[in-house]
């Protein structure tokens, strides 16, 4: 029998420094719901297809399914919690996928946003197509993308709108 490693990780969750003790096999995904309750990190598909956990480490999207805890050390992570305003308000683009109905059964909802994210925070203006390509390590069984496609076009047009 092998003894169970852990290893003490220091990281930024959301805007706040903290700490944990990992196992050292363990994922970014279990880490963030087992020790800090971040279960907008859904655990879907466990080997990175799905996008359902996808979280942000230093501002680039990932899949926390397939990303080891011990990683996480010295790391920016933002969860969908880290997205509300201080008096729970919704951002922007959580707002979107509301108004244009891009949310059924909600499941992927988190990870498609946390994309959404990146994408909206890079600054650039994406085609239709170019934001379907960079979307699509989600998968969805219920929306059918369109509405979703919507909601990161219409946020990123009025982000960009803003900025001129």
């Amino acid at each position: 029998m092998h003894e169970k490693q852990y290893k003490l990780v220091r990281f930024t969750l959301n805007g706040k420094p903290t700490e944990a003790m990992v196992d050292v096999r363990a994922s970014l995904t279990d880490m963030l719901r087992n020790d800090f309750s971040q279960t907008s990190v859904k655990k879907g598909c466990e080997v990175g297809e799905c996008g359902a956990c996808n979280v942000l480490i230093d501002g680039e999207c990932f899949n926390s399914c397939i990303y080891l805890a011990i990683w996480a050390d010295g790391k920016n992570i933002r969860t969908l919690e880290g997205l509300l305003g201080p008096n729970g308000e919704l951002s922007d683009i959580q707002q979107a996928f509301i108004d244009e109905t891009a949310v059924q059964c909600g499941f992927c909802t988190p990870g498609f946003i946390m994309s959404a994210v990146e994408i909206l925070e890079s600054g650039k203006e994406y085609t239709r197509d170019e934001l379907r390509k960079l979307l699509s390590g989600h998968l969805c069984r219920c929306t059918g993308y369109e509405n979703i496609l919507n909601a990161v076009e219409k946020t990123m047009k009025k982000r960009l709108a803003e900025k001129r």
